[in-house]
């Protein structure tokens, strides 16, 4: 009996890296819940928006700090193998002459 091709299970370095990178596309949705919050909160109350204001930027806070942690672990786990190396972005024209703009001289 021949052994399997490919292996059944996926190497933990890359499993981590997709679960990663799952986290960083819920990041948004996670966003829009608790952005949600105080509309869904505020419909039967009155009173100051000071406490609405506050939650507001603090979850705001949160969600970037929570995208840079996950984008730093993303970017420092080895590249999966099986995914397609990245293309360069392509070179920047530039806007016509090659002559600094004037008022500057060099």
């Amino acid at each position: 009996m021949r052994p399997p091709a490919q292996p059944l299970f996926l190497a933990r370095q890359s499993y981590r890296r997709r679960r990663l990178i799952d986290a960083l596309r819920l990041v948004p949705v996670l966003g829009g819940l608790l952005f949600m919050v105080p509309v869904l909160g505020a419909s039967g109350r009155a009173g100051s928006s000071f406490g609405g204001a506050i939650y507001l930027f603090s979850s705001w806070a949160l969600l970037i700090l929570l995208t840079a942690i996950l984008s730093r672990r993303v970017q420092g786990s080895p590249p999966d193998p099986s995914e397609p190396p990245a293309r360069s972005s392509p070179p920047a024209r530039s806007g016509g002459s090659d002559r600094s703009p004037p008022g500057e001289s060099e």
